[in-house]
């Protein structure tokens, strides 16, 4: 049925089980187990099912549109934007409605939902019964509120999407359909006021602001895809006829102020943009089309009967339109956002509205979040700043004992015949780790883990370098005129810097693989030596000739013994710390504090979603359970430098003694080697587990990288196929309801903000233009042309094949009368005479009468 407003359609979707996504996000990433939420999945289910099912203007629809829209957004604290499930929607608006969108996106999912619930109060005010004042009132009130969704969507959902929202939503969409709803409003209210009988002055700035909200709704929509030409049309007529309202109403004010002059400048204003207005009869529906005519008949009566008193009786000076002054407005049509949308915590609770909060039970993933930034603090601050600066000092102390050539050079002397208990431990541990098979399946796994993290690195690169490609290829195509969308690198910033971090990281973690191998290749025959049997050790360390020692030398080899004693024991101790603080690391579990810690965030600020920055404080307070390992780290290298020292003197001591005795060199070298060699197995496996860690974490980085070019490669793709279905449009240009010789070609003219004032000055100076150069209708630089509705035209087709004589073809068309034949193969053909007055001729076409 016509009417002289507009509602918004729904929006409508495919039925889905978003408690199969949920129910297996839960399973993967927390340790609740589903079950435990099973009423709640059966809820979620219930809740979406109601809301998309609403399809007529009824006020039940209202309660369930909101209850579901309020659990998604505190649903969405709980989990990630992208849970694992894809929401198809199709666009209400636009030339697209058939064509879905899909995405797995939460605030895509509400985004939709709280479109149809403006479309909802839109269609709520559409049913109200607007005959009478209170059926006015509640249309207004409807309307306000479907224009408060709308700005809600606009400034409170959109930014947090993430992606390029669907067409029917954008910037330019949601405004030209937030100042429709106000426009409607802001009209019930105009028409309410005149019902009760207000002063024309009043109803004068009532009808002003409106003209003024269908004319900002007619801007927003011409730069919109999706708003049709239909509705610009709508707003366009709407937007003059209410400038023609306002100054008519203002024109009886005058009246009753007698203020003649300026009543016939006002009707004859008034009169100028219906006209303008009925220059959109074409494209308006007979309830609009009947409205203008009832006020165009009603001004042009008060015009003549005006016109003739002023004439005869009263004499007053008519003003021109540049002295009138601007109306008033009155603004009484406000956006208003709903508080179950712009508070839906106050909503939900055991006993409220929107029913207990789903899922309440389970870590909100902000807190899972900040569980694991806090885990990852903790680790890098137990293995970075403590266990690698106590392993940095273990190893200063290998490399000064084999500077020093210790123990083998003290062995020797005090066991020169047999194997020193020391080195008899050593080999037995090599043989019970298997040390050799043990150190070659750690470089296996090494290199697999390495291989595996390279290729997911090349993968993603290789699809941003594909991307790139048809980008390139697309703008070689279309050329930088029209494909202006941004270069690859731009427009994935963050994924380009990644490569090249990425790619550091895997060159820095190849050169330290490498060195690895090398320590490994040095120490490898020693090894094979300790693996051995003891039999094969004793062959290796030859034994030599018992001596004498001399006190003052007895001496020096029992100090050193002590230092060296005191330095194996000072290792021996951060051993066992290193050990310690693994394990405390291992049992630092913060999941009870934390949920405390996030109870107490909501509790303090329950209008704020909760997020890991908030946290901040309680990651400090955490990490100060470290603070005294971190500090023992400082006295640990203190006592060690001590340590060494004495050391060092001890040794200078112990070989100025035995200066001059080379009877054990041979002995004392072959020990020191294995020594060594045992030492460097030590280190290999360490490195060969940071290694492992490494190529882990690495994995993770690079997964995700990889999936970020997915994302980014799929958006681009349908992107670029979006852009060249545009590209691939006739344009605008060619779009004419004319004939290509009736084909207006205005001037191009700066857009102007669309006011009364303005569309009843174009109305005056195109009457005046009509009969004046170029150069005088530059005076008036507010003038516009009317907007000739949409026709496609025919794309581009090659020239006419030549039309051989004697054959008709449709480029000929059809002539009646006796007017000379045309040039399309109607006329003579070569010189040929015309045939006799009752014989047709197929070369002269087809003539009648």
């Amino acid at each position: 049925m016509a009417s002289n407003i507009l509602f918004l359609p729904f929006r409508k979707t495919n039925s889905l089980a978003l408690s199969t996504a949920i129910k297996q996000y839960i399973s993967s990433k927390y340790e609740q187990h589903p079950d435990m939420f099973k009423q709640d999945l059966e809820v979620i289910d219930a809740l979406r099912r109601d809301a998309v099912h609403v399809r007529e203007p009824h006020t039940s629809g209202i309660k369930k549109i909101t209850a579901y829209a309020g659990q998604l957004a505190w649903m969405g604290g709980k989990f990630p934007i992208d849970i694992g499930v894809d929401f198809t929607w199709y666009p209400a608006l636009g030339y697209n409605t058939e064509r879905p969108i899909s995405q797995n996106n939460l605030k895509f999912e509400l985004a939709n939902t709280l479109y149809n619930l403006a479309a909802l109060y839109s269609q709520l005010a559409m049913s109200s019964n607007r005959g009478t004042t209170e059926g006015l009132r509640s249309a207004c009130n409807y309307f306000c509120l479907a224009a408060g969704v709308l700005s809600h969507i606009k400034t409170d959902i959109l930014p947090e999407l993430r992606t390029t929202p669907p067409e029917d939503m954008d910037d330019s969409t949601l405004e030209s359909l937030e100042y429709l709803m106000l426009a409607q409003a802001q009209e019930c209210f105009w028409q309410k006021a005149v019902m009760d009988g207000y002063k024309d002055a009043s109803i004068a700035k009532l009808a002003a602001k409106v003209s003024d909200f269908y004319g900002a709704a007619g801007d927003w929509g011409i730069k919109s895809e999706a708003i049709s030409s239909e509705w610009i049309h709508h707003t366009t007529a709407k937007h003059h006829h209410f400038a023609a309202a306002a100054q008519f109403r203002q024109a009886c004010d005058c009246l009753e102020k007698r203020k003649y002059g300026e009543e016939v400048a006002r009707l004859r204003d008034s009169i100028a943009c219906v006209n303008e207005a009925l220059k959109e009869a074409r494209y308006l529906n007979k309830v609009v089309l009947g409205d203008l005519n009832g006020l165009k008949n009603k001004v042009t009566e008060d015009l003549k009967r005006a016109e003739k008193d002023n004439d005869l009786i009263y004499l007053n000076p008519v003003p021109p339109k540049s002295e009138l002054k601007t109306l008033e407005r009155a603004n009484m049509a406000v956006a208003k956002v709903p508080k179950e949308i712009s508070d839906p915590a106050s909503f939900i609770g055991d006993t409220k509205e929107f029913g207990p909060p789903l899922f309440a039970k389970l870590v909100p993933f902000a807190v899972h979040v900040a569980a694991s930034i806090y885990e990852e603090r903790r680790d890098r601050l137990v293995n970075t700043n403590i266990i690698d600066e106590l392993e940095i000092l273990t190893t200063k102390i290998h490399d000064t004992l084999r500077s020093l050539n210790l123990p083998g050079s003290l062995q020797a002397l005090e066991k020169p015949l047999g194997l020193p208990p020391t080195l008899t431990a050593h080999a037995e541990e090599i043989r019970q780790a298997d040390a050799l098979t043990r150190l070659q399946r750690s470089f296996s796994d090494t290199a697999k883990l390495k291989a595996s993290d390279d290729a997911i690195f090349a993968e993603g690169r290789e699809l941003l370098q594909a991307e790139a490609g048809e980008n390139e290829r697309l703008l070689m195509k279309y050329g930088t005129d029209r494909w202006t969308r941004q270069d690859s690198r731009s427009a994935a910033t963050k994924l380009y810097a990644q490569v090249d971090e990425i790619d550091g990281y895997l060159k820095s973690a190849a050169n330290s693989d490498s060195l690895v191998h090398t320590k490994f290749q040095e120490c490898e025959e020693m090894l094979r030596i300790l693996s051995g049997s003891d039999r094969d050790l004793g062959n290796f360390v030859p034994s030599s000739r018992r001596v004498a020692i001399p006190p003052k030398l007895e001496g020096e080899v029992s100090k050193l013994r002590n230092a060296l004693n005191e330095v194996s024991r000072l290792e021996s101790r951060r051993r066992r710390k290193i050990e310690a603080l693994r394990e405390k690391a291992k049992k630092d579990d913060i999941n009870s504090s934390i949920l405390a810690e996030a109870a107490r965030l909501e509790r303090e600020y329950p209008s704020q979603t909760v997020v890991p920055a908030h946290f901040e404080d309680f990651f400090e307070q955490s990490l100060a359970k470290y603070d005294a390992d971190i500090a023992s780290v400082r006295s640990e290298s203190d006592e060690q430098d001590r340590l060494t020292h004495q050391l060092e003197l001890a040794n200078a001591n112990f070989v100025a003694a035995r200066k001059g005795d080379t009877s054990s060199r041979e002995r004392e070298q072959a020990l020191q080697k294995l020594e060594n060699g045992y030492f460097k197995y030590k280190e290999i496996v360490s490195n060969l587990e940071v290694g492992r860690k490494f190529y882990n974490d690495l994995a993770r980085i690079v997964g995700r990288f990889r999936d970020g070019c997915k994302s980014f490669v799929y958006e681009r793709r349908e992107e670029a196929m979006r852009l060249e279905n545009e590209l691939s449009l006739p344009p605008l240009s060619s779009l004419s309801m004319h004939s290509p010789h009736e084909l207006p070609q205005p001037p191009s003219q700066p857009q102007i903000p669309r006011t009364y004032n303005t569309r009843a000055s174009v109305a005056v100076s195109t009457l005046s233009s009509n009969s004046s150069n170029s150069r005088n209708s530059q005076q008036f630089p507010h003038q516009e042309v009317d907007i000739p509705a949409p026709v496609p035209t025919r794309a581009m087709q090659s020239p006419p094949l030549p039309i051989r004589p004697g054959v008709w073809a449709p480029e000929m068309g059809l002539k009646f009368g006796s007017g000379q034949p045309g040039n399309g193969g109607n006329g003579q053909q070569g010189g040929q005479p015309q045939g006799g007055g009752g014989t047709w001729d197929a070369n002269r076409g087809l003539r009648f009468g």
